[in-house]
């Protein structure tokens, strides 16, 4: 199979046909295809623009202000012995964490682009620091899918884990390259810009990016759709649980595994029906790690021209999705999740539901600027820092 795909004009067949399959789909389903559209219009409205918009803008401030270099004198002990990667790195490594989908990622491509990373250290970085943030999992997953506000803190701790875990498996990635190349920096001499100019260019290209993950949301909403009117995801699907069928595999759950395999929104909200908590989780978990395909699309176009690989981060997102439902596995059978559902946590489900643009976007600029805060802070501890030990050397 993989000799036949090799060939260019199999390759060319196949892709012929997909495009054919996806306009006929298109003209036989029109109004699916716009209410699926509207939906992912609507899903970008009021959640990706004010939730990533934010801290876009902050990743950029971060590394333009060169924040970042201040933060890396400070974390240089933690992120060098544990993660194989400089101090600097530790804003990806943040903004990955609070920031969700694919703050993380960005972050790893500008510091590596603006010279405060090696090639081998931006690589390691994409493979563990493009995270879910905690909003997403402990009020949409755990509040919205589970209705349980344990299930979510449990989710979050089992993604953390995991991607944790991969950073350290990834430090020794390139490390006899990196030896042999005695890779550097791009540019040492890198000089921090204005806050006027960092700040007005941060704000253009996060816009610019903001709009680039819509795009990719809302085509695949929309793909997602066909594939599920037109009877190809249910079939596949289908035809998966006949062959996992040995393991437990059936077509319900096979195409909730697609689903995700494809968009992560689309794949968790699949799971609040039938099936054992358990593994609902399970699954819950391996979709977070992974991601979908959407938001890979996503970071792939952050990628584009700056010669960083991409399997690195293909690889991570597939060990952190087995990690985390693995370590998913054994915390439902340490901490009970049985626990009936309060009226608290079905109004804060309501709450959830009905946020609006203005509340998402102000507690996301609240939270952005809080991490934009405690950077700074940690960039004026350094530089009070370096400036005792100058003094003292003085003396």
């Amino acid at each position: 199979m993989s000799r036949l795909f090799s060939k260019q004009g199999v390759r060319d067949l196949f892709l012929g046909l997909g495009l054919m399959g996806a306009t006929l789909a298109l003209l036989l389903y029109p109004q699916a295809s716009m209410e699926a559209a509207r939906t992912g219009l609507q899903l970008c409205g009021n959640v990706i623009v004010p939730s990533l918009f934010p801290f876009f803008v902050l990743s950029s401030l971060v590394v333009e202000l060169g924040l970042a270099g201040y933060l890396g004198r400070l974390l240089e002990g933690v992120m060098r012995p544990l993660f194989r990667v400089n101090g600097a790195c530790a804003s990806a490594f943040a903004l990955g964490f609070i920031g969700g989908y694919p703050v993380g990622a960005k972050t790893a491509i500008s510091l590596y682009q603006n010279g405060m990373c090696t090639k081998t250290e931006a690589e390691r970085l994409l493979a563990f620091c493009n995270n879910s943030g905690p909003a997403f999992i402990l009020g949409v997953v755990g509040a919205g899918v589970f209705a349980s506000s344990r299930v979510g803190v449990l989710l979050c701790l089992a993604h953390a884990l995991a991607s944790v875990c991969i950073g350290v498996l990834f430090r020794f990635y390139g490390r006899n390259g990196e030896k042999k190349r005695g890779e550097r920096r791009l540019s040492p001499q890198f000089q921090a810009q204005h806050f006027t100019a960092a700040f007005t260019g941060a704000v253009k290209n996060s816009f610019f990016s903001t709009l680039n993950i819509c795009a990719f949301v809302i085509f695949f909403t929309v793909v997602i759709q066909m594939l599920v009117i037109s009877g190809f995801l249910p079939g596949l699907a289908r035809v998966l649980g006949t062959v996992l069928a040995p393991f437990g595999m059936t077509p319900e759950w096979a195409q909730r595994l697609l689903t995700g395999l494809v968009e992560i929104s689309s794949g968790v909200w699949t799971l609040s029906g039938e099936g054992t908590l358990s593994g609902r989780l399970t699954m819950a978990a391996f979709i977070l790690g992974w991601a979908g395909i959407s938001v890979h699309c996503q970071v792939l176009s952050f990628l584009g021209d700056s010669g960083l690989s991409a399997r690195t981060y293909l690889l991570g997102k597939l060990l952190h999705g087995g990690l985390a439902a693995l370590f998913t596995a054994g915390l439902v059978r340490l901490i009970p999740l049985e626990a009936p559902v309060s009226d608290y946590l079905a109004q804060q489900v309501a709450d959830i539901a009905g946020t609006d643009f203005s509340s998402t976007l102000m507690l996301s600029v609240v939270c952005a600027w809080l991490v934009f805060l405690l950077f700074f802070l940690a960039a004026a501890a350094g530089s009070r820092k370096k400036l005792g030990k100058g003094r003292a050397s003085m003396l």
